[in-house]
């Protein structure tokens, strides 16, 4: 998935650095020049030098293909103005802000703002759970944040529809705890098959959602 990140700070860098390892394909705007060369030179990936809260410079970097914007940078107004053209103007469809004040979060949403978070790992877990595929909807945080409680809903078209839960490939991380069919409460044993329209809840790692989604072919990429 492409993903426009607006700040090239030290959260904007591995933020990119997280999103390439795991497979998308970010592209930063950052106002300060050096920070530019600086983040060319150790990053394969697009840098544009410029303010991301202009229309032109979102443009330049082609925002309208991203499948999501996340705004990083040091002060909240920017971030917010970042996230309410990318919805407004370039049609994107996910917005994720960094909050540096935790007081504005409420703020910020009620702007428009899809989702507020105050750190890189949370940013990066939230751009593969729930920017990455709507088919993903984390329902808890467990284990100190480290693994979450998430329904993952099946399309009507899933892929693999009518195989076994033992025919599937599942990411060591992640545990099938229940599932639901219509009605229909299922506790999944490996002759349990998996049909579109299933809601499955699952215990997982937070990186082991992005894997989950590739191997059951459920990303918006695909």
């Amino acid at each position: 998935m492409r993903v426009c990140i607006i700040g090239g700070g030290k959260v904007g860098y591995y933020l990119s650095k997280t999103l390439m390892e795991h497979g998308h394909d970010p592209i930063i705007i950052e106002i300060n020049e050096h920070a530019c060369s600086r983040l060319a030179d150790n990053l394969d990936l697009p840098v544009i030098h410029g303010d991301g809260t202009l229309v032109e410079i979102l443009e330049l970097a082609r925002a309208g293909g991203c499948g999501a914007l996340v705004g990083v940078t040091g002060r909240d107004e920017t971030n917010l103005i970042a996230c309410q053209l990318a919805k407004k103007v370039f049609g994107i469809k996910k917005t994720v802000a960094r909050v540096n004040n935790p007081k504005n979060s409420e703020v910020l949403k009620m702007l428009g703002v899809d989702i507020t978070v105050s750190s890189t790992d949370s940013i990066a877990r939230l751009i593969e759970r729930e920017v990455e595929t709507d088919a993903i909807h984390h329902l808890m945080s467990i284990a100190g944040g480290d693994a979450s409680l998430t329904e993952v809903f099946l399309p009507d078209d899933f892929k693999y529809a009518g195989r076994s839960l033992a025919e599937l490939e599942i990411p060591h991380d992640v545990v099938i705890v229940f599932l639901t069919r219509g009605q229909e409460l299922i506790i999944p044993r490996g002759n349990t098959v998996l049909l579109g329209g299933d809601k499955v809840v699952c215990v997982a790692k937070n990186t082991a959602f992005h894997d989950l989604a590739k191997r059951w072919n459920l990303t918006e990429n695909n």
